[in-house]
């Protein structure tokens, strides 16, 4: 079985920050693409962040600025660190680790909910 196990969900008021964290096996770690998903109720699942073992990254245009996703070799860990969190990004936030087109692992997610 593949885990990826997240954390750091929470309530946050609007300009708030939360850090999110995946942890995975090492074997899955070293070589995947890992990153971030969220999908928010009526909404269909959208890309938040990727970042490839060679650290290579991309984001949602929605994200940029304010969210950063980050890797932990020694700890096998992905984070997602999000500031100046808005409304609009509530969500459940789900851990991803992909490898080309066939192969696809999901966390279970993670509430994040931003009100004031």
């Amino acid at each position: 079985q593949v885990q990826l196990v997240e954390s750091g969900g929470g309530l946050v008021q609007p300009g708030g920050s939360l850090r999110l964290s995946c942890a995975t096996s090492r074997g899955i770690f070293s070589i995947y693409t890992m990153g971030w998903y969220r999908q928010a109720p009526g909404k269909q699942r959208e890309l938040v962040a990727l970042i490839t073992r060679g650290a290579v990254t991309n984001y949602a245009d929605s994200v940029k600025g304010r969210f950063t996703i980050s890797r932990d070799n020694a700890k096998n860990t992905v984070y997602l660190q999000m500031n100046s969190l808005k409304p609009e990004d509530t969500a459940v936030y789900y851990c991803y680790a992909g490898l080309g087109l066939a192969t696809n692992y999901w966390g279970q997610g993670t509430q994040v909910t931003v009100s004031s």
